[in-house]
């Protein structure tokens, strides 16, 4: 089902996106050679809790972090360990919160010091194809025309996107209907209404789309092992047009 929010509901789930922006951005500074992925975890979760929000994913369907951290190969739902971060990682981070009745949700891939131009290229085009996607986000355009303005970018482009896992609206639950591929032909599925608040969020791939998931269960990656990574915005359309709530 798609619930639409009312312009006051919007404005709260403002409020749940800027505190997710905020302790994203605190990550980004936090992305250098030698950090440990649950150190970044730790760090989501302080901030989230300073900011009276709760961290939405810790304890969702038993996932037992904070912070979702994929590296290189790993496509989404990676899980804090360990793992030090060395110069030429990639890592995506996905990061959501609950914060007075509504769930926030943005994700952004990070490089760790200096990365391989093909790594770079990889980063920039899946954050434009995220834009890409916005944009259609309209009053009166088709749910599909997001999902195929994803695919249409990043394959002209030489890379894939991932089949598996889907954008989805959001609200008072982390995944409301509608889901939202991106892939697909243009023209299909619900028109958009104001109201509506979708979390967008292109997982692209260097190379094949095809990806598993390991024993742990949450973590997914690429068959072939090439880098992924992922942008991820919570984004309400409007009749003024798409109102990206995700940002500070």
């Amino acid at each position: 089902m798609i619930v639409l929010k009312s312009p006051a509901e919007i404005e709260k789930m403002r409020g749940a996106g800027k505190i997710v922006a905020e302790i994203l951005a605190i990550l980004k500074e936090r992305v250098v050679p030698g950090v440990t992925l649950l150190e970044l975890d730790a760090i989501s979760e302080r901030e989230a809790l300073k900011r009276k929000a709760r961290p939405a994913f810790k304890g969702y369907s038993g996932f037992p972090y904070s912070l979702c951290c994929s590296v290189n190969e790993q496509v989404v739902h990676g899980m804090p360990s360990k793992r030090e971060l060395v110069p030429g990682d990639i890592v995506s981070l996905d990061f959501g919160v609950i914060y007075n009745g509504f769930y926030g949700d943005a994700a952004y891939t990070f490089p760790v010091g200096p990365v391989s131009a093909s790594a770079g290229r990889l980063l920039a085009v899946t954050e434009e194809s995220l834009y890409a996607a916005i944009e259609k986000a309209q009053v009166g355009n088709r749910l599909s025309d997001v999902s195929h303005a994803v695919q249409s970018y990043v394959e002209e482009r030489g890379f894939s996107v991932v089949r598996d896992f889907v954008g989805h609206g959001i609200g008072k639950e982390l995944h409301e209907g509608p889901q939202i591929p991106n892939f697909g032909a243009p023209g299909k599925g619900p028109k958009l209404r104001a109201g509506m608040v979708l979390a967008i969020e292109p997982m692209i791939n260097e190379k094949g789309y095809e990806v598993r998931v390991l024993e742990d269960g949450w973590t997914a990656v690429t068959s072939d092992g090439g880098l992924s990574a992922h942008f991820e915005h919570t984004v309400a359309v409007t009749d003024d047009g798409p109102l990206i709530l995700s940002r500070i």
